[in-house]
């Protein structure tokens, strides 16, 4: 197995299904010569030519329009939205005509594309380069939605992602692109070429969408997380001594219920953290999922550390983020109850 970065899984995922099937198409804005603003898809056009690879104009309905139709005809688009907080201008596509064309079809046509971008914060973007738009995604029926944590996961996500007969939308923690981030951002870098996580499996390996890994076992608590977050929730858990079972959703739609039920029912206790908005984020969800499958079984009520609800702050970006010392302060506060 090689060691790469999520960047070169991503690559090499984006690869290993263009060489596989040539109806796998790739573009967006700079994806092409440029191989993207975080070079993702850096080498795909010299390899496969300009008519598999390709940049588009600076226009997000546009991108997922013309993605649409090549789907509808057979094609297995591969796009890119530079930032998640850009993908605004296309989400009417996404709903209205992505979503709803397997049912409004009755079949006949289904729309196997892929849509990805970068998404989350702490790297100071500012409100508009570091949202975290999943729950609006994963409220609409027909779609799925992915958000990977580490290399390995990244390329086999991806590579099922590809293989899927829908839509998936496929977020990708750009924290997490060039090594894991506990939320200590005053520390040195880590990068993925020294983490396991960063040992990618050769070939084609899928990693099924809708199944949950536990990152860390326990036997206090359930941790309900994924992207960037699995890490600062690991590292809450080693610094407050707290028994933690660390989960990593991986899949939000379809979610890997069955694992959450089990640990929550062994635990008893459960916090959930993302880094979105509060209000109506997907913790939400995952709250409601909690308390009605596993009412009986819960110690104490469950807590999440989210992010504030407010435009994400540039001067106050690590006050915003859920770091381990809030996540800590949660898992301390479920173990008094």
């Amino acid at each position: 197995m090689a060691r790469m970065t999520m960047i070169e899984a991503i690559r090499e995922a984006h690869d290993v299904a263009m060489a596989a099937d040539e109806r796998v198409v790739v573009f967006g804005e700079d994806v092409g010569f440029f191989g993207g603003v975080f070079r993702c898809t850096a080498g795909l056009q010299e390899k496969y030519g300009k008519s598999r690879c390709f940049d588009a104009p600076i226009n997000e309905s546009g991108i997922v329009g013309t993605a649409i139709g090549m789907a509808a005809y057979g094609l297995k688009p591969v796009i890119e939205i530079q930032f998640a907080d850009y993908v605004y201008p296309a989400y009417d596509q996404i709903v209205s005509e992505a979503a709803r064309l397997r049912h409004r079809s009755n079949a006949d046509f289904t729309c196997p594309l892929v849509i990805r971008m970068p998404t989350g914060g702490g790297i100071f973007g500012g409100q508009t380069h570091s949202q975290s738009p999943e729950a609006l995604f994963t409220h609409v029926s027909g779609l799925k939605v992915v958000m990977p944590s580490n290399p390995r996961d990244a390329k086999g996500l991806l590579l099922a992602a590809i293989a899927d007969p829908d839509p998936v939308i496929f977020f990708e923690p750009k924290r997490l692109y060039n090594g894991p981030f506990d939320g200590h951002h005053d520390k040195p870098v880590e990068s993925w070429k020294s983490h396991p996580l960063g040992e990618v499996p050769d070939g084609d390996g899928i990693v099924p969408l809708g199944k949950a890994a536990v990152r860390r076992a326990g036997a206090e608590v359930t941790v309900l997380a994924y992207g960037t977050m699995v890490f600062v929730a690991e590292a809450a858990a080693a610094e407050t001594g707290v028994d933690a079972e660390v989960i990593d959703l991986r899949s939000l739609m379809p979610l890997d219920l069955e694992a959450i039920v089990g640990s929550v029912q062994k635990t008893g206790r459960c916090v959930i953290v993302h880094e979105a908005t509060r209000t109506s984020g997907f913790g939400a969800e995952l709250m409601a999922l909690v308390q009605e499958h596993c009412f009986y079984h819960l110690e104490a009520p469950v807590i999440r550390v989210t992010g504030w609800d407010t435009p994400y702050p540039h001067a106050q970006e690590w006050e915003y983020f859920p770091g381990p010392g809030r996540v800590g302060e949660a898992l301390k506060k479920v173990m008094e109850d």
